[in-house]
């Protein structure tokens, strides 16, 4: 079942989006015991397929993995950086994706349009060419020109809009071809993106923290849910949520003067989820923070020392996590996620 948040109004078949206009989320609640109802057989996403709302026999052709955590001490503090740039796709855009694909099979939907700044769009055109669904692709014309070729090679049908990022979702919403599925309202991508928690709390039981980058919140709002159903679950615990945003592009804060142009993947100045991820920072005790460019840099710097190779909108988390650390905001022996969301390599 899918209830809207505007209207309140339940909706039984499929959908992306109210008739009023606004945002919808999935609320059955997967009963039962968590570890006999995990999928013990599988290594790789199937194995919470008890707790997605998907039919196994319309899952998609790709597999999924699990990814990979890296533990790191830094100044008394765990940190757990889990390595989602390694999905398929090269971002943890493929979780949501996944069961994307998989709803539209069900209901035999073969054409679809979406907005993205990049990662959404490569993840849809993998999965879709892999199935036989043609898209229709909205990204900024400033995309970098590694993604622009990936997209080529993947013979998605690519519409590059000159201006912001709110412009080329206008433009993708006035599209008169294809099922509009855009993540920003798709209820069924949070339950995608949800997995990532399951795995965490498999991987490394609790965390205190959980840190993420934050423009339309997807991630960051399928994290929260995830370990939200294992808490009811007698699982994980909730952990404090932190927003990352970039400079000039705050929707959970006071606005910079400074305008980010290195966060291009989070750059959405109005989340359809505002709302949402607002209450959730203030449920778990959480903060939002946003970084710049400089800060972006030395956090990539960073990063790319310790082996990780991943594109400037990943670093906004690792950025934020030093700003707090000067600040004193983790308590020594603190355990801190932070998902590396989009791999470096394309964006050569």
């Amino acid at each position: 079942m899918l209830r809207c948040q505007k209207c309140g109004k339940m909706h039984k078949d499929f959908k992306i989006m109210c008739n009023c206009g606004g945002v919808l989320d999935y609320v059955e609640e997967f009963g039962g015991d968590f570890d006999s109802s995990l999928k013990r057989e599988y290594l790789d996403v199937r194995r919470y397929i008890h707790f997605i709302p998907v039919k196994e026999e319309f899952l998609p052709n790709l597999r999924l993995p699990i990814t990979p955590i890296v533990e790191r001490e830094i100044k008394g503090i765990r940190v757990f950086f889990k390595l989602e740039y390694l999905m398929p796709s090269g971002s943890f855009k493929d979780r949501g994706t996944y069961v994307t694909i998989s709803k539209l099979k069900e209901n035999g939907v073969n054409e679809v349009t979406l907005d993205s700044s990049g990662n959404a769009a490569l993840s849809l055109a993998l999965f879709a060419k892999s199935e036989g669904i043609k898209t229709h692709l909205f990204i900024p014309d400033h995309t970098s020109e590694g993604k622009k070729k990936l997209l080529k090679r993947l013979e998605a049908e690519v519409h590059e809009i000159k201006g912001s990022r709110m412009e080329v979702h206008k433009k993708a919403v006035s599209f008169e071809k294809g099922l509009y599925i855009s993540h920003w309202y798709n209820p069924y991508f949070i339950e995608g993106t949800k997995v990532a928690a399951y795995e965490v709390y498999e991987q490394i039981g609790n965390v205190d923290y959980a840190i993420t980058p934050v423009g339309s919140g997807s991630l960051f709002l399928g994290l929260y849910k995830g370990f939200k159903e294992l808490n009811s679950l007698g699982k994980s615990k909730i952990p404090k949520m932190i927003a990352v945003q970039g400079k000039g592009y705050e929707s959970l804060r006071e606005k910079s003067h400074e305008e980010s142009k290195l966060a291009e993947g989070i750059a959405i100045p109005e989340p359809p989820r505002k709302e949402q991820m607002l209450k959730i920072l203030e449920e778990t005790e959480g903060t939002c923070i946003s970084v710049g460019d400089e800060e972006i840099k030395s956090a990539l710097k960073e990063l790319t020392s310790m082996g990780f190779l991943v594109e400037p909108t990943s670093a906004t988390a690792h950025g934020a996590f030093k700003s707090l650390l000067e600040e004193g905001y983790f308590e020594t022996g603190s355990k801190i996620l932070i998902p590396l969301t989009g791999s470096g390599l394309k964006n050569l």
